[in-house]
């Protein structure tokens, strides 16, 4: 007897019959249709988790998700597992600083005020994910030694014309308004994409300054300090590209972004300032004016090719990158004395700088054998760097030019890079070993004093990760990499950005590179819940520091230094919970102890010297 099924046909049975072997003996067979109603489609609709935690890394799916209303790119990260904002908004990183920030793979050289304004100004409805790596592999670059925040811009996969639009209000002391339209064009060989998107956010800013300076251990002064400060963040952010398939396995694509960002703020300043024995002495009061202007311009060519079509087959990938970022910014600085008959002081500061950066890399990829893959590449790049700052005094209307504090800094840094990683993967183990070779090239320049700094180093950077399934419920996983993390050109820029009359953040010309050595345990178990264990040992770690300044008296300055060394520990736990169909909860805690040893303004612990 035989039956057969057919879907949209009444089941088939067949008469009973015996089967010999000198013929056919199976009638034909001829399916009714059937009258139950027919399928007309089929749906399936997935939704990724909000956070996804691999063994190397925790991935933010920000497209679709709640984080993305109204929210800046910032706003984000602030929210995401293990990322803290600190003193200058520097970004952290499971506690540690240092990180490298990609956006669509480039690097983003900036660090501090600088690159939380560009996040500001990046709607998060431009994000498709955002990737926190703590252990990079060997094919990205062995900048940032707390590991690499990747974010990825969203890229329509559909086919035909389809298009999105955005506006989202929100209001705490101020208003924040963004809006954006996002457009994309897939059909054949051509993808056609690009987006608008616009912000208009006012923020505030209140510091409290409570400031002891002391000689050895006797207090000499005090003073106490309440800032008040205002900005407007107004911008424009725009992306255009094009994708052409130029056969079934190759495709050519360009893409060329930009920002037009003013941030202009407004800041008031009242102190008091106090002797040794905490008697009153005259006081100022100050405002400062800013109104930066950073515009930007962004593109990149690139290649892929695939050498067969079979899965597993070399690939070769090569992009080619040239970004300029330019920086404008006006600062007024008036000071009032409560000394009769002293006239206010204005500080009138004028900075102009711009910043290009270009690269070329290639990546290639094979299957060596079924279960090892083969990834090598290379990558160059040069970054350029011109600031020129320039003071000025105005007393009762008189200019005078202040040439201590302007001054005239250039920039540049080459470094050329190549990498070879060996991944291994069978049933319950995966084995990947990488080993990544920079050659760095630095050299700075300020005007004031003639001073500069020519700096050519080449280092090696391993990194290796063993991935083991226990069980059905259990996974192991460690990971080592050798890091190093340079500083950039804001950091090295020895330009003044003035908080109020005694207190300005500059840069640091004479940083040098940290390098560090890092190891990951982590336990997974149900591929959801995890546990990871981190050591790491830093060689001149780069901090930030308030130290009394070289002008004496009740001047302090904010800037970056290196120490001798840096121990971290942390243990990272993480229970995503989804307590009904309508709510998911993603818990992480973060446990971490960072300890320093090293100078701080020409001192040192007893236990330390």
């Amino acid at each position: 007897m035989v039956s057969v099924t057919q879907v949209g046909f009444t089941r088939y049975w067949s008469p009973t019959f015996e089967l010999t072997a000198g013929g056919q003996n199976l009638a034909d067979i001829v399916l009714q249709a059937s009258e139950a109603t027919q399928l007309k489609e089929v749906t399936v609709v997935k939704q990724k988790p909000l956070y996804e935690r691999l063994a190397d890394r925790t991935i933010v799916n920000v497209e679709s998700s709640t984080l993305a209303a109204g929210s800046t790119s910032l706003d984000v990260l602030t929210r995401a597992p293990g990322i803290t904002v600190g003193s200058n908004d520097n970004l952290a990183l499971r506690g540690r600083g240092g990180l490298l920030v990609l956006i669509d793979g480039k690097r983003q050289p900036m660090t501090g005020f600088e690159l939380s304004d560009y996040l500001r100004a990046l709607p998060a409805e431009q994000l498709s994910s955002i990737e926190l790596i703590t252990n990079p592999p060997a094919k990205y670059d062995a900048q940032g030694g707390a590991g690499i925040i990747a974010i990825n811009l969203k890229k329509d996969q559909r086919q035909g014309t389809n298009g999105t639009a955005n506006a989202a209000y929100g209001r705490g002391q101020y208003g924040k308004f963004t809006t954006g339209l996002t457009l994309n064009h897939r059909q054949k060989k051509i993808n056609a994409f690009g987006s608008y998107a616009y912000a208009d956010r006012e923020n505030f800013q209140k510091l409290t300054f409570d400031r002891f300076f002391y000689d050895a251990v006797v207090l000499q002064s005090s003073s106490i300090q309440r800032n008040n400060g205002r900005s407007h963040l107004q911008s424009h952010t725009w992306r255009g590209g094009l994708d052409y398939s130029i056969s079934k396995r190759t495709v050519v694509g360009v893409v060329v972004g930009g920002l037009d960002s003013r941030f202009p703020g407004f800041a008031t300043n009242r102190t008091l300032l106090f002797d040794a024995q905490s008697q009153p002495l005259p006081t100022y009061r100050s405002t400062i004016n800013r109104r930066p202007y950073n515009p930007s311009i962004t593109s990149n060519l690139n290649f892929r090719h695939s050498f067969a079509d079979s899965s597993g087959a070399p690939t070769l990938s090569v992009d080619i990158d040239y970004d300029r970022f330019n920086r404008y910014a006006d600062q007024e600085l008036t000071t009032f004395f409560s000394e009769p008959g002293r006239s206010a002081v204005i500080l009138d500061g004028d900075q102009a700088g711009n910043l290009t950066i270009q690269s070329v890399k290639a990546d290639y990829t094979r299957s060596l054998r079924r279960t090892t893959r083969l990834e090598a590449g290379f990558k160059a790049t040069l970054i350029e760097s011109d600031n020129n700052l320039v003071f000025e005094d105005i007393i009762d209307g008189i200019r005078t030019p202040n040439l201590n504090f302007s001054n005239h800094f250039r920039y540049e840094e080459n470094i050329n890079a190549g990498y070879v990683t060996l991944t291994r993967t069978l049933p319950k183990l995966t084995i990947s070993a990488g080993l990544r070779g920079e050659q760095t090239n630095v050299e700075g320049q300020q005007a004031i004093g003639n001073e500069g700094f020519d700096r050519n180093y080449f280092q090696l950077f391993p990194s290796a990760s063993v991935q083991r399934k226990l069980s059905d419920k259990h996974e192991l996983s460690l990971s080592l990499s050798r890091r190093i993390n340079r500083p950039t050109y804001n950091q090295l820029n020895p330009f003044r950005s003035y908080v109020d009359a005694t207190s300005y953040r500059t840069g640091n010309p004479y940083l040098r590179p940290e390098t560090s050595y890092n190891i990951e345990l982590t336990h997974t178990f149900k591929e959801k819940f995890s546990a990871a264990l981190t050591y790491s040992i830093t060689d001149l770690p780069i901090i930030n520091v308030v130290q009394p300044a070289v002008e004496g008296g009740f001047f302090v300055v904010n800037r970056d230094i290196n120490l001798r060394t840096l121990q971290y520990y942390s243990l990272t736990l993480t229970a995503p919970l989804e307590p009904t169909k309508w709510w998911s909860v993603y818990n992480n805690l973060l446990l971490y102890y960072n300890h320093f040893e090293g100078k701080v303004a020409e001192t040192m612990p007893p236990a330390l010297g």
